[in-house]
């Protein structure tokens, strides 16, 4: 294997989009070695989906595209990033919130820790951001 491997899909914001970048990211990760079935799988295809809604429902048009970008690393950690052009920075609200919206990065922070991961936000140079999750890669690479 190379020392790190890397794959990126630009979509655009439209709610259609959400399910093309999991089965994007589905694809590339099961090329990489990780299987479509299992918890591993799962996670990693709740935590695009919230990623990507969110790329979608909270840019207001101001992003009519967000990329997903994925790199695997010889350190057997693995970033998943969703970007956009918006330059608003998701919330983090509480874990106890009561709403009916809004739960989305609660979810994935929950799912990253289970995993022994981390979410972060860089800044794009359009003024936009990145929205990072880097989990462990506990799959032997192909």
């Amino acid at each position: 294997m190379a020392d790190h491997q890397e794959a990126s899909v630009t979509l655009p914001s439209a709610p259609a989009s959400v399910s093309a970048a999991r089965a994007y990211v589905t694809d590339v990760l099961a090329e990489w070695g990780l299987g479509q079935e299992g918890e591993a799988a799962d996670t990693v295809r709740l935590i695009v989906s919230e990623l990507a809604t969110n790329a979608v429902e909270h840019t207001v048009g101001r992003s009519p595209t967000f990329t997903v970008d994925l790199r695997l690393d010889r350190e057997q950690r693995l970033e998943i990033g969703i970007t956009d052009s918006h330059p608003k920075w998701p919330r983090w609200l509480p874990l106890a919130t009561q709403q009916d919206s809004g739960r989305g990065m609660v979810i994935v922070r929950c799912l990253a820790a289970e995993s022994g991961g981390e979410v972060f936000v860089t800044p794009t140079a359009d003024g936009g951001k990145t929205v990072w999750i880097a989990l462990p890669w506990t799959v032997p690479v192909r």
